[in-house]
């Protein structure tokens, strides 16, 4: 026993030195490259190509260096050249190499008007394309609303975490109604997503990154319903209970985090 604990100490400690000493820097020159790539791209010819390419490869060369496995479920169920809004919930930062790099659909991100401002990687993602939720008043809340619209066309998708912020449990919060309300105004299918692991790869309050495999769950899209207030709230519960339903039981039941609601 002693030995078997003494191992399992050693991996770590070495795994620790070779995050810091080999991997990050590698991975913060490929995030400052791709991030390069993506705004140049973006301008020269076109965000379809450059706004999802380079992050794609840039998601799955991050899993690959911090040796961390993936497995995806699921995929076969998606519609080529149809567009779709996913709605994955929100485990943790490695969320965003999961989907990015292996839900293999061309797709925008809407996210958090503060992430704009981070260095190199908002700038990016301006270019891409991706939709900034900015709800500071009716008008900015109309234009987001518009731009989201703009980009679902050509087989492009959309991807909204509808819990708004990462779990601070391991357990889903509640679902906004923001993605479903867009669905219902254009009529899309709602494709529920579970992601399953990167809660223990890096927990929102860690501080280190610890290897642990991801799994990518797609479940069966959901088709419109109808129109109106009864007709997204049953996709709304229909697409949480899809998402719970591939979580480990001991992340099952909602916890609602505190911080939800903050921009």
């Amino acid at each position: 026993m002693y030995i078997c604990i003494s191992n399992e100490r050693d991996m770590k400690i070495l795994y620790y030195i070779y995050q810091i000493g080999i991997a990050l820097p590698i991975l913060l020159v490929l995030t400052i490259l791709t991030a390069v790539v993506t705004i140049i791209g973006s301008l020269i010819g076109g965000a379809h190509i450059w706004g999802y390419y380079p992050g794609k490869i840039w998601s799955q060369l991050v899993c690959l260096f911090l040796l961390i496995p993936v497995k995806v479920v699921g995929r076969e169920k998606l519609h080529k050249r149809t567009s779709y809004i996913f709605v994955p919930n929100h485990q943790g930062s490695f969320d965003i190499f999961l989907i990015y790099g292996f839900l293999g659909r061309n797709f925008k991100w809407m996210m958090k008007k503060s992430l704009r401002k981070l260095p190199f990687v908002g700038k990016a993602c301006e270019s891409a394309g991706h939709i900034f939720v900015d709800r500071s008043g009716p008008k900015k809340v109309l234009q987001t609303i518009k731009q989201a619209k703009n980009s679902l066309k050509d087989g492009v998708s959309l991807v909204v975490f509808p819990e708004g912020a990462r779990t601070f449990t391991g357990h889903m919060g509640y679902f906004k109604r923001g993605a479903f309300q867009l669905a219902d105004d254009l009529q899309l299918a709602v494709v529920p997503v579970t992601i399953d692991g990167s809660f223990e790869i890096l927990p929102r309050n860690g501080k280190w990154i610890h290897p642990h495999r991801m799994i990518l769950t797609i479940h069966e899209p959901i088709e419109p319903k109808g129109r109106g207030a009864e007709a997204i709230k049953a996709t709304l519960n229909e697409a949480y209970a899809a998402v719970e339903s591939a979580l480990p039981e001991k992340h099952r039941g909602m916890v609602r985090n505190a911080d939800q609601d903050v921009d």
